[in-house]
């Protein structure tokens, strides 16, 4: 039974701290941290003549339907014109992208007829950069006028490789499960990587809206499903900071249904367990530590361990009451049960169309930590491909 106790209060401890207990201890280094050095100033946003030059690239695959609305806000961004340019790069698209794309003098495009995923077409890109610096965004995110500007502060910064954006998620109407969720999501997400960020660097980018130094690029394997997460760590990796900033952002609606928001989640969760092999050498706390120890608590455990743990406490605690250990795990089994019941309320709520904050919510951390068992099953099958099925937006 004491083996039962410890690996019960183990696997609590690991669960909370990963949804929990980093915020709250970040939150405190943080603030301690502001104490004793201040809170950190920020550059001054640069005038025209000292902007450097900058690519924003887009990689595309069949994105004929979002082409004229991603033209329109690229247009838009604020940036002088003769130090910004625009590529999208088009993956074996087979669809009207190219032709489309063809109506705007001011797009470099950079085509493949082969589909290869996404890692390949970012290199075919990268090969075609004359720019200081390059911005990545996807076809069907929107970004606010002042992003590249903000990405440009940022690099004033020597000790900047990589300026990641805010990705915020937005539901077509209200009661979009897998829209409303994903958001919840990203805002907790978000948080946490503006306090990675303060405390030394951001833990990735993602490539909603993400920056990087040309210079620092180094190859990522054709096969990677996360290659924006990928490409960024290996930034810090040599040593380099990801800065993070609220101020440029990205919009994109959520997935259309839970069924799609399911294809992302395995993907991410596969291709966050390639990254973890991958960067596993940033799992040795002798080289980097502080990098370690944020990596591992905001990364590697959601992506590895913690699912794993969720399952192990809740047989642990089935065990123990059984075995008569005591109240406190009848107690405590009392919140388990509570908490499922809820869960699968959301699933059955979302099924039949209804909508429920509280159990919404739940369940989609539930949801979310399914699909990391599913992810390592689209790793086993997709693996050895960096192309992956979008999921459809709302």
């Amino acid at each position: 039974m004491l083996i039962l106790k410890i690996l019960f209060w183990a696997m609590l401890l690991i669960v909370f701290y990963t949804y929990l207990g980093y915020g709250i201890l970040l939150y405190i280094i943080i603030r301690l941290k502001r104490l004793f050095a201040g809170k950190p100033r920020e550059a001054v946003l640069p005038a025209d003549d000292e902007l450097p030059t900058m690519t924003l690239m887009i990689c595309a695959y069949n994105e004929e339907d979002v082409v004229a609305e991603k033209m329109e806000n690229t247009l838009a961004l604020d940036y002088p014109k003769d130090k910004f340019r625009i590529m999208w790069v088009t993956d074996g698209s087979n669809d009207r992208t190219n032709e489309l794309l063809k109506a705007y003098p001011e797009v470099d495009i950079v085509f493949s007829p082969e589909r290869r995923g996404k890692s390949a077409a970012l290199k075919h890109g990268l090969r075609e950069i004359k720019t200081r610096y390059v911005a990545f965004t996807d076809a069907n995110t929107m970004i606010n006028p002042g992003a590249m500007r903000e990405i440009a502060r940022q690099f004033m910064d020597p000790r900047v490789g990589c300026v990641s954006g805010e990705k915020r998620v937005v539901a077509r109407k209200e009661g979009e499960m897998a829209a409303e969720g994903e958001g919840l999501y990203w805002k907790y997400e978000s948080t946490l990587k503006r306090w990675d960020s303060e405390l030394y660097s951001a833990m990735g980018a993602a490539g909603e809206l993400y920056a990087i130094d040309p210079q620092l690029v180094r190859e990522v394997p054709d096969e990677a499903l996360l290659d924006d997460f990928m490409m960024s760590m290996y930034v810090v990796k040599d040593g380099h900071r990801i800065a993070y900033t609220p101020n440029a952002y990205a919009c994109e609606y959520g997935s259309a249904n839970i069924h799609e928001e399911s294809k992302r989640k395995r993907r991410i969760a596969a291709g966050g367990l390639q990254s973890i092999w991958w960067l596993r050498s940033i799992l040795n706390p002798l080289k980097q530590p502080l990098v370690t120890f944020q990596y591992v608590s905001h990364r590697v455990l959601r992506w590895s361990i913690t699912p794993i743990a969720m399952i192990l406490f809740l047989l642990t605690n089935i065990a123990l009451v059984i075995m008569g250990a005591g109240n406190i795990y009848t107690w405590i089994l009392g919140i388990h049960i509570f908490f499922y019941m809820l869960a699968f309320a959301g699933w059955l709520q979302t099924r039949y169309g209804y909508y429920n904050k509280i159990t919404h919510t739940v369940y989609y951390f539930v949801f979310m930590n399914l699909n990391v068992f599913r992810g390592m099953v689209y790793l086993k099958n997709h693996g050895k491909s960096g192309t992956w099925e979008k999921a459809k937006r709302s």
